[in-house]
């Protein structure tokens, strides 16, 4: 068995059960984990001393490609120079991108391939690839700065420096993560593939931390200081390049899933613990190969090791539905009501909980080993992918078929788009999507994209996490210094007038800086907080069973619930429901529960119009959608009524239009713009209205016969069509 005699310098993984080490003693060594062999690969030269290294190309897990062939090494007469270049795989120097009288340290590719990250004293500096870019630079450590790395998944950023702290950084340079001093320098750092877990290395010191900084775990293993830290592919376990000549390997356990009544701990490698709290019932799952990833929610537990997927039941822990992997190492795995999707290096896989594969969407340019819970979110009906190309665009794809959404346009965004989530419940049709974007907007919009251009339509300000309820279209976020819940978000699309009232909003400092919301099951909200604690919150369980009624039709039973709570919140969410529901004798009564009068005025003028066309028409006014009222009149042939909203909405421009273009009712446009203008005491200068007013005089008898006619005509029409669908029902 070979060991090296003299400081490990650097490590790098082949694969997941293979690694290569380099020394001070100019050795190459591979380790076996498998069979816990070493052998040495090559020894270099004396005057070379290796200090880092990088396989290529870094397998994605995917089985076909499963190991690296080749590796770039690089050895201290490299570096110190101040100097970084970039050069082909073949050893040739395409470009110098940085010269600086200090040495560099460490560093790292962006995301996108098209920024470089490195180290400059105690400054950081993110150089772009293209000539008269903004070079962004800025003081991250009180003393050198000693590693980094930038992950692509997540786009953040770690440093390390002879401050002995460790920090947490966006791409723009802003502080996340700012750790306590160490007892010695910070000598590595390290993501994890997927960018949830980073591992830290100092003198004796081997740290295990999630993304938002916070420690998971510390060991103090003897190995003098940790050099080079190096992820296995699948993410599971780590190697060190020590001081004192080891490596030392460290495997992630004790990882943990709950929900509802169970928790899932990560006990081995290959077993999981389960725990029902209720009964304190105890089973253990063994597995064939090593536990990659998992997740726990509506009733399943998917597990996915190196080779094959686990599919369990809550109600049954013995006999899980098993099938291969198609692929390899597993990156993402998400739940919906109904079937999981696989995320690993080859694509994107849905499958149902009976094991069958449904659909596999794509796109162009689509990369998925940089997906995450926060850019991909499913629905029943839904999947959605936020573009990392476009950071503005949003993929939407039907489950069953992987085929793009509709009439296959994407959802566009002012703004890049940092965060997305699908509601859960209710019919495809209403199906929406919420996101936060770089202005820490809240947004929501309809996924049904036909035709027209569907509305954005901002929630909230300030977000910074959010999550759908998994049993009712409830929303939860946590703004500045407010945890706020959305108990009908689609009260935007019906009035958004009574929007403040449908909210629930408490204090939120007690979570401190950048809490994270993990889940939202049932009427309970969990958080986590910066420093890792989980607070759960549990919010009234009266709006939910108030979303089963409605979507039940049981607007009774509705009624006499909000009249039993006797919550304004209910009284108002209940009104936007029966608006948008078309239910105007339960609307009118929940608006004058929160004394809307106006509101309950306007409804008892709608019951009363003659036409379903109009009542409609006046419906949606009440919802805000002019334009969609007025098509419905005018498809009906009520081209007067078409005209009248918008004279009632001081529409002038448009209700001239109308009556010009089908040739009726210019002089009752006219008539009501004379009158409005009167009113205020004013000329007329629009130039259409003096041209159409030209030698005319109105006559308000005429044109209140007129109106009376139509009205008339309206009616009539109403009454036979539905005497005729009588005819219609005794036959």
């Amino acid at each position: 068995m070979v060991i090296h005699q003299e400081l490990v310098s650097c490590v790098g993984w082949t694969t997941a059960e293979e690694l290569y080490s380099c020394s001070d003693d100019h050795q190459i060594v591979k380790w076996n984990l498998l069979t816990s062999e070493t052998s040495q690969i090559v020894k270099l030269p004396d005057d070379i001393y290796p200090i880092d290294l990088h396989w290529f190309p870094k397998s994605l897990g995917i089985k076909k490609q499963s190991q690296a062939e080749s590796f770039v090494l690089t050895s201290s007469d490299v570096g110190e120079d101040g100097q970084i270049k970039i050069w082909s795989k073949t050893g040739m120097l395409r470009s110098t991108l940085a010269q600086q009288g200090t040495p560099v340290y460490s560093v790292a590719w962006g995301p996108d391939s098209e920024k470089v990250l490195y180290t400059a004293g105690k400054q950081l500096i993110i150089k772009p690839l293209q000539p008269n870019a903004k070079v962004l630079q800025w003081k991250a450590h009180d003393g050198i700065i000693l590693k980094v790395d930038w992950n692509s998944v997540n786009d953040l950023i770690l440093s390390a420096g002879e401050d002995c702290k460790y920090k947490v950084w966006d791409s723009y340079g802003r502080p996340l993560y700012n750790s306590q001093p160490h007892e010695h320098p910070i000598t590595s750092v390290a993501w994890a593939p997927d960018g949830e877990l980073f591992a830290v290395g100092s003198f004796h010191t081997l740290r295990l931390c999630d993304k938002t900084g916070w420690s998971y775990a510390l060991e103090k293993p003897n190995t003098g200081s940790i050099f080079n830290i190096a992820w296995s592919i699948d993410g599971t376990q780590i190697a060190g390049a020590c001081g004192n000549g080891h490596v030392v390997f460290a495997h992630v356990v004790e990882q943990r899933w709950e929900w509802k009544n169970f928790q899932v701990t990560l006990t081995k490698r290959r077993t999981m613990q389960v725990r029902n709290v209720l009964n304190d019932a105890v089973d253990l799952l063994e597995f064939r190969d090593r536990v990659i990833k998992a997740s726990l929610n509506y009733a399943h537990l998917v597990v996915s090791t190196s080779l094959q997927c686990y599919v369990f039941s809550t109600k049954n822990w013995n006999t899980p539905l098993i099938f291969d992997l198609k692929e390899g190492t597993v990156s993402l795995i998400l739940q919906a009501e109904r079937h999981f999707l696989l995320v690993d290096g080859g694509g994107i896989y849905l499958y149902s909980y009976e094991g069958r594969f449904i659909s596999s969407p794509k796109f162009p340019g689509m990369r998925t080993d940089i997906l995450n819970a926060q850019t991909v979110s499913l629905s029943n009906d839904t999947i959605a992918i936020k573009d990392k190309a476009d950071e503005k665009i949003i993929f939407l794809f039907e489950a069953s078929t992987g085929k793009p959404l509709g009439d296959g346009k994407l959802l566009s965004h002012k703004n890049e788009i940092l965060e997305i989530a699908l509601d859960q419940k209710g019919l495809t049709n209403d199906r929406k999507i919420a996101f936060i974007d770089k202005n820490r907007d809240l947004c929501i919009t309809s996924v049904k994209r036909f035709g027209k251009e569907e509305q954005i339509i901002k929630l909230g300000t300030m977000v910074h996490t959010l999550a759908w309820s998994d049993t009712c279209n409830i929303l939860c976020g946590l703004q500045d210094t407010r945890f706020t819940v959305w108990y009908y978000p689609n009260t935007v699309y019906v009035d958004r007038d009574i929007l403040p009232k449908t909210l629930f909003e408490r204090d939120a400092s007690e979570f401190s800086k950048n809490p994270h919301i993990v889940s939202f099951v049932g009427n309970q909200v969990t958080i986590r907080r910066a420093d890792g604690s989980l607070v759960h919150i549990s919010i009234s369980p009266y709006p939910a069973i108030l979303h089963e009624y409605v979507s039940s039709s049981k607007w009774e039973d509705a009624v006499r619930l909000c009249r039993f709570v006797k919550e304004q919140t209910m009284w108002a969410c209940l009104a936007a429901m029966a608006v948008a529901n078309r239910d105007m004798t339960t609307a009118e009564i929940a608006y004058a529960a929160i004394g809307e009068i106006d509101k309950v005025q306007y409804i008892n003028s709608i019951k009363e119009l003659p036409s379903k066309e109009s009542k409609m028409a006046h419906i949606l006014m009440l919802s805000g959608n002019i334009q969609e009222a007025e098509m419905i009149l005018l498809q009906a042939g009520l081209v007067y009524q078409a005209i009248q909203i918008n004279i009632n909405l001081y529409n002038w421009e448009r209700a001239l239009e109308l009556a010009v273009k089908y040739k009726t009712h210019v002089d009752t446009v006219l008539a009501y713009r004379q009158k409005f203008l009167e009113t205020f005491g004013k000329q007329e200068t629009n130039k259409r209205y003096l041209q159409y007013a030209e030698g005319l005089q109105i006559d308000w008898e005429k044109v209140r016969a007129k109106i009376e006619m139509e009205i008339t005509k309206e009616r009539e029409r109403s009454s036979s069509s539905q005497s005729s669908k009588n005819i219609g029902l005794r036959h």
